[in-house]
């Protein structure tokens, strides 16, 4: 399988994850379904790329000149010579969509369970899909007032 169709693959399953979340009943199934077929598979998928990459069974596809990546350099150079490859922007990707599916479904949970209606939740969910960190902060924001209340 290529990169590219791994790369469109995990699109699919996160795109599927997202709109069970958007318009699914949250009941328990549907939770599940996007924890496991979604975030679950999404890890699994990480987990083969990353293995298949550095344990040499896969071709990274680099880029013409671009350095072999060192798993222990953190640097931004050493991040470079990962990205800089079809292999390093699809296991980037990849982590990103779990992690983003993950704290999707932890905000769509704590907003039902904080009494948040689905048209209120919906923005924050679109901005974690979109950009991660900024929807989870205006998550953390906009929750605040009902968790002191609660508590």
């Amino acid at each position: 399988m290529s990169w590219d169709s791994v790369f469109a693959l995990t699109n699919v399953i996160a795109l599927g994850g997202w709109l069970l979340l958007a318009a699914g009943s949250r009941g328990p199934r549907t939770m599940a379904l996007v924890l496991y077929a979604g975030v679950g598979l999404l890890c699994l998928a990480y987990t083969a790329a990353f293995v298949a990459t550095f344990g040499g069974l896969a071709d990274p596809v680099r880029l013409a000149g671009a350095a072999e990546p060192v798993l222990s350099d953190y640097s931004i150079a050493g991040l470079r010579a990962l990205f800089m490859s079809d292999a390093g922007i699809v296991i980037g990707w990849t982590h990103y969509l779990a992690f983003d599916l993950f704290v999707g479904q932890w905000i769509a949970k704590d907003a039902d369970h904080k009494g948040f209606s689905r048209p209120a939740q919906l923005p924050v969910l679109f901005l974690t899909l979109m950009a991660g960190p900024v929807g989870l902060l205006v998550w953390l924001v906009v929750r605040e007032r009902r968790a002191r209340k609660a508590a």
